[in-house]
């Protein structure tokens, strides 16, 4: 019985430990919770899609604590789909005291991904602003500041997102308070692509980040000259830099008819670490000033 009565006792011990650990490392992380939303499915207006999503709210946060006012960024997948891109951008902006909303565009298609995606990103808009007009019904969350940032695919419905026209459509009265696109094929817009414009915005802060060497647009070229007639659309270059270099993971060669300025052809994904920190910086400090506080 003795050894018996010592065991438990050890056990109990043991678990007090694990407990008490478990507790200080979670203090430092942010409340994850898994949620979804419906969106409108613009094929079939009586079949809307159901989005599922990852909410995160800021590291060292109580989600049964949190005073309201909290910025938020909703964060789009590239043609990929969810990848290790949405998470390493989601834990800066958590540590940054951002909340983050990482929406899977594809599950609710039954979607896989490359090549298995939508025929245009026009078709995944609504989900954008979906999330968004989430976000600002969580009463914590301030639906003044609410951004989003979206890579490839996602960049592309994250500009689209900035024109005055789909906001009217889509927002119900809301708008996102600043854009970033990362590597957004910029020669797509505004050349009979239907759908894919840029010309009327919000008139809302766009960051647009891309590599000196995309296979897409073949260059930063095209994506200066897409910013040139707004005074609030940025560019960011990184040289040496591939398409999708913050996807940190196996460099890959795909193949996709939008690539080299529509000819298509191969793309070089190659991760480049030094390069996506510098861009996740650049991110967060782009919200931080545009949301112009201290968090």
């Amino acid at each position: 019985m003795t050894v018996i009565r010592n065991s438990i006792l050890t056990i109990a011990a043991l678990i007090f430990v694990i407990t008490t650990r478990a507790g200080v490392i979670d203090a430092d992380l942010p409340a994850i919770s898994y949620i979804s939303f419906e969106s409108p499915n613009i094929q079939a207006p009586d079949e809307p899609f159901t989005i599922s999503g990852q909410l995160r709210m800021p590291s060292g946060s109580d989600s049964d604590e949190l005073s309201p006012g909290i910025p938020a960024v909703v964060i789009l997948h590239g043609s990929s789909g969810i990848d290790s891109r949405g998470s390493f951008y989601a834990e800066a902006l958590n540590e940054a005291g951002f909340a983050t909303l990482e929406i899977d565009m594809w599950g609710a298609r039954g979607l896989a991904g490359g090549g298995d995606r939508p025929a245009l990103p026009t078709l995944t808009v609504p989900d954008a602003f979906s999330a968004l007009k989430y976000l600002a019904a969580n009463p914590v969350i301030d639906p003044d500041r609410i951004g989003v940032i979206g890579f490839s695919w996602g960049g592309v419905v994250s500009l689209l997102a900035a024109n005055q026209a789909y906001t009217d459509q889509y927002g119900e009265g809301l708008a996102f308070a600043g854009h970033i696109a990362h590597y957004p094929v910029c020669w797509a817009y505004n050349v009979g692509i239907p759908g894919i414009i840029f010309d009327v915005l919000t008139g809302n802060p766009v960051l647009i980040q891309i590599g000196e060497l995309d296979d897409y647009d073949e260059g930063p070229g095209p994506c200066y000259s897409l910013a040139a007639p707004f005074e609030n659309v940025s560019v960011t270059v990184y040289p040496e830099a591939h398409h999708a270099w913050d996807r940190l993971q196996q460099a890959l060669t795909i193949n996709d008819p939008f690539s080299h300025l529509s000819a298509g052809g191969e793309v070089d994904i190659v991760p480049n670490p030094g390069k996506a920190f510098q861009s996740r910086a650049n991110a967060v400090s782009f919200f931080e000033a545009l949301f112009d506080e201290e968090l």
